[in-house]
């Protein structure tokens, strides 16, 4: 029901702009997110969303990390 353009609202500010800006670095730097955000374009999502979509991934894996009180280990696909 939405037309126009869309936007980011929602949290804090501040934490919400240092988080898209690790996502963008983290697309085009960071093999597993730059795989997950390219399979999301490919389906056809718009830009925006699917960086968001990243920016909430990395979310969980920065929230599992201070859980888990352990450092990132990138993963490598088999």
């Amino acid at each position: 029901a939405f037309r126009g353009k869309r936007k980011i609202a929602g949290g804090r500010k501040r934490v919400r702009d240092a988080l898209y800006m690790a996502a963008l670095n983290a697309v085009r730097r960071a093999d597993p997110f730059k795989a997950f955000y390219a399979r999301l374009r490919q389906v056809g999502k718009p830009a925006k969303l699917a960086l968001i979509a990243v920016a909430r991934k990395l979310l969980t894996v920065l929230n599992a990390m201070m859980r888990d009180r352990k450092p990132y280990l990138q993963t490598k696909p088999t």
